[in-house]
């Protein structure tokens, strides 16, 4: 039985339904620290009232230029950087948030990276080493589509990955997973401390949906290209993923970093929710846009002068 923590959560989201464009709050979607079963009781079909993509547009868009402007003074005041994270099953939609959200925002202070196996170097290294190198600066927003957590995924449903990684020795201890927690809070705990917000998405995608993407993809000649028969031998590992994620969710999310379960079956809900989130997260902060230098007034003054001499000739 879903706990009645979890129902009313799902209450909260569900009110909606009523009045269509309620307010929504990032602390509906976010996993409580140690939360116990945090999947269970939510909806990878919630809409929370929207009864159509059409419906959503309008919200969409209007919260992506409201990002778009908030990012104008995230990026000049360079107090704080963003990282922005997306985890989620295969065709969980984390390339057309990326696509439908992210790219109204400057590209000069956004930078994607996505992380796939590791390659031979990155092996090489502790698994932080390949992420930590594409940490945002300050100013700059980060977006990690897949990230550290793998190895706390995928490594955790195929532990013959950590082979490659000269781990397959520790990797009997008992406590070896519970460890690779504990690094993670750790550097995100070292990340925060150094002004670096963290925003974790996790795109909770039904096994049923999943199935009709992938479809999809086999069925649209300009959509095989995304298709590997790796989907369909991971998707037999279903129950083990969700178990991997549930454990991940409830180890790894805290009061200064919480994990955002976003329902995904409907990836224009998906994107509305993050968009909020994200908006939520940027308006909250502190920002302001850098006073001139004393002497920079001077200049200005000077500027000004030569300019509208010349508008004047």
């Amino acid at each position: 039985m879903p706990s009645r923590f979890r129902l009313a959560k799902s209450a909260r989201l569900g009110k909606a339904r009523d009045r269509m464009g309620a307010k929504m709050r990032a602390a509906d979607f976010a996993v409580s620290p140690k939360e116990a079963h945090p999947l269970r009781g939510r909806n990878p079909g919630e809409t929370a009232g929207f009864r159509s993509k059409e419906e959503a547009r309008e919200k969409l868009e209007s919260d992506v230029r409201k990002l778009a402007q908030r990012q104008e003074v995230f990026f000049a005041a360079r107090s704080f950087a963003l990282l922005i994270i997306l985890q989620g099953m295969d065709s969980s939609g984390k390339d057309s948030l990326i696509r439908h959200v992210l790219t109204g925002l400057n590209p000069q202070g956004v930078e994607v990276s996505s992380f796939r196996r590791p390659t031979e170097e990155e092996a090489a290294h502790d698994y932080l080493w390949r992420c930590a190198r594409r940490l945002p600066e300050r100013g700059k927003i980060g977006i990690f589509n897949r990230s550290y957590y793998e190895e706390v995924l995928v490594v955790r449903v195929h532990p013959g990955l950590l082979a490659s990684e000269g781990l397959r020795r520790r990797a009997a201890s008992p406590s070896f997973w519970s460890e690779r927690y504990e690094d993670i809070l750790a550097f995100e705990r070292h990340l925060l401390r150094n002004e670096t917000i963290i925003v974790k998405f996790f795109l909770h995608l039904s096994r049923r949906e999943q199935a009709k993407r992938l479809l999809d993809r086999i069925d649209r000649p300009e959509k095989r290209w995304k298709f590997s028969l790796a989907d369909i031998q991971e998707r037999e590992r279903w129950s083990d993923y969700q178990s991997a994620y549930e454990e991940m969710l409830a180890a790894t999310s805290t009061r200064e970093a919480p994990w955002y379960v976003l329902p995904a079956d409907h990836k224009w809900f998906t994107q509305l929710a993050a968009a909020g989130i994200l908006l939520e997260r940027l308006v909250e902060l502190p920002l302001r846009y850098p006073e001139p230098r004393p002497e920079s007034e001077a200049e200005l003054r000077r500027a000004k002068e030569i300019l509208q001499r010349e508008r004047d000739r």
